[in-house]
């Protein structure tokens, strides 16, 4: 520094004890500064005062000499003691090259920035609260300082701070959030201190709505919730958890669209207290807000739904994600599948932005729920005001994250099971938006029928049912389900009209137009069937393993009848014979052994109605591809002489050890509680011979096995020895119940059996031919 400068009005002396390295002789010329600007303050001379603040300012406190830069800070600081309560005029003035020294590298000037800035506050008071920016971001970077006098000094001044705010009802929160916005994201921990420090005495503040501008500084909290250091978390929760009862004191002014997105992100982390608590504030929201809430069910579902099936060591966050889940699901009304009208703008999951109308609903509602599982939403926003401010169900986006869930075979169970009880609901609730997504969602709902939990299959199933039955999908043309490439056609399903018996004797008929007696079923029905069938087609083992399962359970959810008559339609017309063979199988078992097709049976026991006579036409042509259940169902309609005169076909038939099994299987399903009453009618030997003989006929065509044994026992029970009556002696007997029906054309039958057993034998000779065939014919 040029000792020759002039430095008016300080005195040369007062120069040289600020540029001294000793602190005493520093603090000496402070005094003397002091003195003189009281002075100056009596006289007001202003001018006077500016000049020597400037003088400290340029010449001291900004000089490239340490000794110089001390001098000019314990020099200001003595010029806002010696001001008082006039110090606010020249602040701006005092402060600024205070807290450039801030930046400086040396600790010990750091340190004396502290100081002198912690008098001109103390002496400043209110009167700093223009520059609370100023002085709050020097502040969050002296709170990181690694000198620990620094990090102290800094520590003292933040507090004086504070006091002033609290103090003070004229702190410009509107200017101040942008900075904290910026600063909240530090990474530093000391800082991350700071800045919650800060953010509890604002909450603290009677005067200060904090709460208006929680969407600026939410995202940051919650970044700030997984800091390493427990105390930092343990502070953070102590906010978020106060922010939180002030959004349950005061709902109606809380801006819950503007943070729902911020929500669905930190309920995707890793870390467990950030994504319980972000959980716990979606499942508040989702209480409180109501349908405002519906335009980001996209974004809560994509953070909600994986939760489902978290393992007991993430107990709290699964069983909050729940409560979520059934929350939101309850928002979903059947007005949502009224078409679309002109509404406030709503976006989607990826940044949805509400109008300030939305965002800012009032209700009168005067608190929340206790956060209890079973809270309703009348502590919320009311339903005045979501009137007055309308949102819309995206369900676009919802069909897509179910979609991509129910799609990723790494997903738990219960997300699964979360996942088709969503599609379930939104079938039922909004039915004509939902079939516009049915297209893209069938073939992974087909696909699903392969997952390996039950009650997953048991809600496919119920999604399914649902699709197939639902009048809204009755549509002229539903459209391909899945691909062209199908085996059968489309044949709709329809009602028979009275008076159609004549369909019954029609050859050409071929059970096309036989019919269901209930019209249950939507277009989509028949649709489902075919992809259904197709599905077994190509998945054996499914077939084997859950396709009894399956075919039960849409008995229960459907119409029996009309799943047995579609898919025996559509089997009549496959080409892949063995495959046909083997369904036609799977269809006889359950329909003799299931205990939900009672009702089935007893209908198709006495073909007393147009209807049953219908549907025994139409099995019975789908029945041909397998012989031996051809027989079965005619033993379940009591068609005893058709039965034998099918069984008399048998000689001509290849006779292999599969059949034979199937043959002795028959012969343990005539032992089983469902032929009773064929048992019971062996007593009446006079009406029902050709029962006797086709029960006969079985007997010839097994060798001597266990099965041999039991159904010869049975006939030795008969209790007339002259069973075996010709058919002369039997014109004068009347008929039975047990009689063929005379409506239904069985020779035209039987030649239908012939035919499709002779497509058969060609089959496997073709394959046998090939190579690919192993040839399990039985020498007899």
């Amino acid at each position: 520094m040029n000792p020759e400068k002039d430095f008016a009005p300080l005195t040369p002396n007062i120069v040289r004890a600020l540029n001294d390295k000793l602190y005493e002789k520093r603090k000496v010329a402070a005094l003397e500064i002091e003195k003189l600007v009281r002075e100056f303050v009596a006289q007001n001379n202003t001018v006077q005062i500016k000049h020597v603040i400037q003088t400290l300012s340029q010449e001291f406190a900004l000089s490239q000499h340490p000794h110089s830069r001390k001098g000019g800070l314990i020099g200001l600081a003595a010029c806002s003691i010696a001001l008082g309560k006039d110090s606010g005029l020249y602040l701006k003035e005092l402060i600024e090259p205070v807290l450039t020294c801030f930046n400086d590298a040396d600790s010990r000037l750091r340190y004396y920035a502290c100081e002198a800035l912690y008098n001109i506050v103390k002496v400043a008071r209110g009167a700093v609260l223009p520059h609370f920016n100023v002085l709050f971001d020097g502040l969050s970077k002296l709170a990181a300082d690694p000198d620990p006098n620094v990090k102290s000094g800094s520590e003292l001044l933040d507090r004086l701070l504070k006091d002033i705010v609290t103090e003070s009802n004229k702190f410009d929160l509107v200017g101040f959030i942008p900075l904290l916005r910026e600063r909240i994201y530090s990474n530093n921990q000391y800082a991350r201190q700071f800045i919650i420090s800060w953010i509890l005495v604002l909450e603290s503040v009677p005067d200060i709505n904090l709460l208006d501008y929680l969407p600026e500084i939410l995202d940051g909290l919650f970044q700030i919730l997984g800091d390493n250091g427990k105390e930092i978390r343990k502070m953070c929760e102590v906010v978020l958890g106060e922010f939180l009862k002030e959004i349950k004191k005061n709902p109606s002014s809380v801006k819950f669209a503007e943070m729902a997105n911020i929500l669905v992100i930190h309920c995707q982390t890793t870390d467990d207290l950030i994504q319980l608590t972000a959980m716990c504030w979606m499942r508040e929201f989702i209480q409180l807000a109501g349908r405002v809430m519906l335009p980001y069910s996209s974004g809560i579902l994509t953070a909600v739904l994986p939760c489902l099936a978290y393992d007991d060591r993430k107990k709290s966050i699964k069983e909050v994600a729940n409560v979520c889940n059934q929350s939101l699901m309850k928002l979903v009304t059947p007005e949502d599948d009224e078409p679309d009208e002109p509404k406030p703008v709503v976006q989607r999951q990826a940044d949805p932005n509400l109008d300030d109308s939305l965002a800012k609903q009032e209700g009168t509602g005067s608190g929340g729920p206790d956060g209890s599982c079973d809270s309703s939403f009348s502590g919320g926003i009311s339903s005045a005001s979501t009137e007055r401010a309308p949102v819309t169900l995206h369900l676009d986006g919802i069909v897509q994250v179910l979609n991509c869930h129910l799609s990723d075979m790494a997903i738990g169970m219960m997300t699964r099971i979360a996942v088709l009880k969503w599609l379930y609901h939104l079938y039922i609730k909004t039915p004509r938006k939902m079939f516009r997504h049915t297209d893209s969602l069938f073939p992974i709902l087909l696909q699903t029928l392969s997952d390996e939990s039950d009650e997953v299959i048991l809600k496919d199933l119920e999604v399914l049912a649902e699709i197939a039955s639902s009048p809204a999908g009755q549509t002229e043309d539903a459209g391909p389900l899945d691909g062209p490439d199908l085996h059968v056609s489309h044949s709709e399903l329809q009602v028979p009209a009275p008076g159609r018996a004549g369909l019954l004797t029609a050859p050409s008929t071929k059970g096309l137009e036989c019919s269901p007696s209930t019209p249950t079923m939507n277009s989509y029905f028949y649709k489902f069937m075919i992809n259904l069938l197709k599905r077994f087609s190509s998945e054996r083992k499914l077939l084997e393993v859950r396709g009894a399962f399956i075919i039960r359970q849409l008995c229960l959810l459907l119409n029996a009848e009309n799943i047995f008559h579609s898919m025996a339609d559509i089997l009549l017309r496959e080409e892949d014979l063995k495959f046909a063979s083997t369904m036609v199988h799977t269809l006889n078992t359950i329909l003799l052994t299931s205990t939900e097709l009672f009702q089935l049976r007893n209908q198709l026991k006495d073909l007393k109605t147009l209807e049953s006579q219908n549907l025994f036409c139409c099995l019975y042509r789908s029945w041909c591809h397998n012989p031996v259940t051809t027989v079965s169902l005619c033993f379940l309609t009591q068609n005893y002489r058709h039965a034998y005169d099918l069984i008399q076909k048998f000689g001509d038939l290849e006779v292999t050890v599969d059949f034979l099994t199937e043959v002795d299987k028959l012969v343990q399903l005539i032992e089983c509680p469902i032929f009773t009453y064929l048992r019971l009618q062996l007593l009446d030997v006079k009406n029902n011979p050709y029962l006797i003989k086709a029960l006969y006929g079985l007997l010839m065509l097994l060798p001597q096995s266990s099965a041999f044994q039991l159904l010869s026992h049975r006939l030795q029970c008969v209790p007339n020895p002259e069973l075996l009556q010709t058919e002369d002696s039997l014109k004068a007997a009347p008929r039975s119940q047990a009689a063929d029906s005379p409506s239904i054309d069985y020779a035209e039958l039987l030649q239908h059996f012939e035919k499709v057993q002779k497509k058969h034998l060609e089959v496997r000779h073709q394959r046998s031919g090939r190579g690919d065939h192993l040839d399990r014919r039985v020498v007899l």
